[in-house]
């Protein structure tokens, strides 16, 4: 059983990842509900939360059918940090996450989430003045390294634990690759493999199927496997996964009812938490997975993903219904 802190998280836990603009609390049900083991909020600018900065606050919302729920947080500068963790605290999730990984360049040059892998220094710093400051598990997520050349998660990932970080969540590509190209593997099983580690160590990074999840536990023996896009319009994913450790199987995917009352309920819950417009404009990017794979659709996905208010959204998914209903996914 892994555990993170004094969190029992099931034998090979399937983690949603924080995901800017996906991982909100409407699709962490979904995903939690289809088997997700732990999941975390977008992640959370420090300077935006002692700001008070409306975004940043709304992030704070988690729900007790979430549970275990981690708050994810980033930035560089000591006092602030220190301080988001209070305000992160009092919202009572189970987890504090820190984003040592985000690549986008408005985050990095600020010396925030991936940036911060040019100083280790100031990373396990601030890692351990956070544990210091909190009862809650901190936990980080990561990537390889700034470049290839750069490469010293084995190192950096023993510094974190020895500061107390009590799980790591490693991507397996280094800021310079951004999303392009594979991810490797082969570092995150050397920091598991390391043995001085103890903490549980989290692989992340193209697990886009259910025999790749299987080989991230069987073949590289990491102790669970952070899910980031193959969850987005497809939160039965992790069933899927699970199905396939239990059984070798492929579970046969959803059917065209469950989708669209998915998407319905997806869409429902994020204008009860957000509003019409922001609901219906956010929840856009998860309809071409939902409805992947049935011929002819451009012309329902484009009233899905055009219309702004909610009636034509529902109206269009009354309509596949009405005339893919019988569609069977392949």
């Amino acid at each position: 059983m892994v555990k993170i802190g004094d969190i029992e998280v099931g034998a090979f836990p399937l983690l949603l990842a924080p995901m800017e603009d996906v991982s909100d609390p409407p699709f962490r049900a979904l995903c939690k509900e289809q088997g997700a083991d732990v999941v975390y909020t977008e992640f959370i600018s420090s300077e935006g939360l002692i700001r008070d900065a409306a975004k940043s606050v709304m992030k704070l919302d988690i729900y007790e059918k979430e549970r275990p729920v981690g708050i994810q947080i980033f930035g560089a500068v000591l006092e602030s940090m220190l301080r988001s963790v209070e305000i992160v605290e009092a919202s009572g999730p189970d987890i504090i996450d820190i984003n040592f990984g985000c690549p986008v360049k408005k985050v990095v040059s600020k010396g925030a989430g991936a940036g911060i892998l040019k100083d280790i220094d100031l990373m396990v710093k601030l890692t351990e003045a956070m544990v210091k400051h909190t009862k809650l598990p901190v936990t980080v997520k990561t990537r390889l390294g700034w470049d290839h050349d750069s490469i010293k998660i084995v190192e950096v990932a023993e510094r974190l634990q020895d500061v107390g970080c009590k799980a790591i969540s490693i991507h397996g590509r280094t800021r310079a690759q951004m999303y392009k190209g594979d991810a490797d593997w082969v570092p995150i099983a050397e920091v598991k493999n390391n043995p001085r580690m103890h903490i549980p160590v989290f692989g992340n990074g193209d697990v886009n199927s259910p025999e790749r999840a299987k080989e991230m536990r069987d073949v590289y023996g990491l102790d669970g496997a952070m899910i980031g896009r193959a969850s987005i319009g497809y939160p039965w994913f992790f069933r899927e996964v699970k199905h396939y450790f239990e059984t070798g199987t492929h579970l046969a995917p959803p059917t065209m009812v469950e989708r669209v009352e998915a998407a319905r309920r997806h869409l429902k819950m994020s204008i009860d938490w957000k509003g019409e417009k922001l609901g219906v404009f956010e929840t856009r990017r998860h309809y071409t997975n939902y409805f992947k794979g049935i011929p002819d659709f451009k012309k329902y996905r484009m009233k899905m993903v055009t219309s702004d208010d909610s009636a034509s959204v529902f109206e269009a998914f009354d309509e596949v219904l009405e005339k893919f209903g019988d569609f069977q996914f392949a």
